[in-house]
């Protein structure tokens, strides 16, 4: 049994593993792990999941940072969703057995969240955005990734669990410079963020809570990848998601 782990970005790589594995690229971490850099959106998930399964893998973790939607979430909160909700509003448990034990190992380091995770195909940069979002899907946060690993996952009948902390929270809009240095793997372009800073310098306070707020986010995660052995091992039922043809 091999657990398949994806990460969008670096950054959330660096919580699990000190390898460094470029964007669309696939490790070991051990005899039942392995991790993909898949890099962020939809498309990139998906990939990076099937990429899994085809080297043996036999059920997905969704691991990473998410933004808040709900007010009473906070950077660093753990995230460990009982289902997500899809843009389309389709929703896609994940599997009961395996979230049910993992939910009370983790419960010793920290209460998860379980309440639903929505998806988004981009960036939701402001509180407003995350407002509207709140309101049509009814999710307590938003990430870009999960649910496209989710799909794959059904399409072969796989477990499936995520786990998420929160970096910016409801109420945050996100530093304008950010949109404009991320490439199309999402990852931050210094040079292009140092050009940004120079013409915008009043960018420079959000950019510095944003990286309080991430760094609260990682290291979250940090602590919960101690546990990560005990967490694959968890045994899993049959997935609740209905295979898709």
């Amino acid at each position: 049994m091999i657990t398949g782990i994806i990460v969008a970005l670096p950054e959330e790589l660096g919580t699990l593993t000190r390898k460094k594995i470029a964007a669309g690229g696939i490790s070991s971490l051990s005899a039942t792990v392995m991790v993909a850099c898949a890099g962020a959106g939809i498309d990139n998930a998906g990939r990076a999941a099937g990429m899994l399964i085809e080297r043996g893998c036999t059920r997905l973790v969704s691991w990473g940072c998410a933004a808040g939607l709900d007010a009473d979430l906070r950077p660093g909160d753990l995230l460990l969703p009982e289902v997500l909700i899809a843009e389309n509003r389709e929703q896609l448990p994940v599997d009961a057995d395996w979230h049910r034990r993992a939910a009370t190992l983790l419960d010793n380091t920290c209460t998860p969240v379980t309440r639903p995770l929505c998806e988004s195909s981009r960036l939701v940069a402001s509180s407003a955005a995350k407002q509207t979002l709140r309101n049509n899907l009814g999710g307590c946060a938003v990430d870009m990734e999960s649910a496209a690993i989710a799909r794959t996952a059904a399409r072969h009948g796989l477990p499936f669990l995520v786990i998420r902390s929160i970096a910016d929270p409801a109420e945050m809009d996100l530093p304008r410079a950010i949109d404009h240095a991320l490439d199309e793997q999402g990852r931050v372009r210094m040079g292009r963020l140092l050009r940004f800073i120079a013409r915008h310098p009043l960018e420079i306070p959000g950019l510095i809570r944003l990286g309080r707020h991430f760094h609260a986010a990682t290291h979250r995660l940090e602590h919960i990848a101690r546990d990560l052995e005990r967490i694959v091992s968890c045994p899993t039922g049959r997935t609740a998601i209905q295979q898709l043809t």
